[in-house]
């Protein structure tokens, strides 16, 4: 009996691939949505555990993770309503009235009146919100890249650096 050769054109399509007019079998297709759970599942406890190391290094701030997130937002995005918040936050508006009201009583965010809207308040950061924004972004990118100076070669640094936009898209979806 002979041994296909893998190189040699006259062979069979091969049914793993994904180019092969007869496509996939099951088995890879079982196979690629397994690796695909498996990756899922430890990009969810890596997250995580960035998570931690981020609030580790900011414990004592009294400003809450998504509190920070309400900052950063309007810091990258400007004066928004709670309905525009709450939608990019992807909370209910009213959780993010509740956050944002912990914001003001702390003096990091103020209401306004809306532009063309009376029955609306537009929300923006104070002096004080972009410090503690600026603060927490530098505490926050400080531990990570001693984190990746310390634990990562260069080449795994770059790797890194090529899988944030990736990450982002992920994120944002």
């Amino acid at each position: 009996m002979d041994i296909a050769d893998p190189t040699d054109p006259a062979d069979p399509a091969d049914p793993t691939d994904p180019t092969d007019p007869a496509g996939p079998d099951d088995a890879a297709q079982d196979d690629a949505a397994r690796r695909l759970r498996d990756t899922a599942e430890e990009l969810q406890l890596v997250v995580s555990l960035m998570g931690r190391h981020l609030r580790m290094a900011s414990v004592g701030s009294g400003v809450t993770l998504a509190q920070v997130s309400v900052l950063r937002r309007l810091d990258r995005e400007g004066p928004r309503t709670i309905t525009d918040l709450a939608r990019a936050e992807r909370v209910r508006p009213q959780s993010l009235n509740a956050t944002v009201g912990a914001l003001q009583t702390g003096g990091y965010v103020e209401r306004a009146a809306h532009p063309t809207d009376g029955r609306r308040k537009v929300i923006a950061l104070t002096d004080r919100g972009r410090h503690v924004v600026a603060e927490r972004q530098e505490v926050g990118r400080g531990r990570l890249a001693d984190l990746m100076a310390r634990r990562l070669a260069p080449a795994e640094q770059r790797t890194v650096a090529e899988a944030v936009p990736l990450l982002r898209r992920l994120a944002e979806a």
